[in-house]
């Protein structure tokens, strides 16, 4: 076996650092979402509005697949990372109704 290269395996550590704090970065921003998300839900509760709104989803779906599209990121996989939150907030806002 080679010895790995010291200008690659710099590049490489250079490399993961940004991915590191990127992934710290979406972590933050997520937080973030879902504080304004609990509030929305809570509001829901308090004012008997339904914890999904299909119509809000279906237009975010489309919004964030234009977004991803011109980023030049998947589509398919910034919708099925978008369903996730959908669906994380929604059982949120469920619960908020049930408390």
């Amino acid at each position: 076996m080679t010895e790995p290269d010291s200008a690659a395996h710099d590049e490489l550590l250079r490399l993961r650092g940004s991915i590191d704090n990127l992934d710290a970065a979406l972590v933050h921003l997520l937080a973030e979402r879902f504080k304004c998300t609990e509030q929305v839900g809570r509001l829901k509760a308090r004012a008997g509005f339904p914890p999904a709104d299909p119509n809000r989803e279906a237009v975010q779906i489309e919004r964030l697949r234009r977004l991803s599209d011109d980023a030049g990121l998947d589509p398919e996989f910034a919708e099925k990372i978008l369903n996730v939150i959908i669906a994380e907030v929604i059982r949120n806002h469920r619960q908020f109704i049930e408390d």
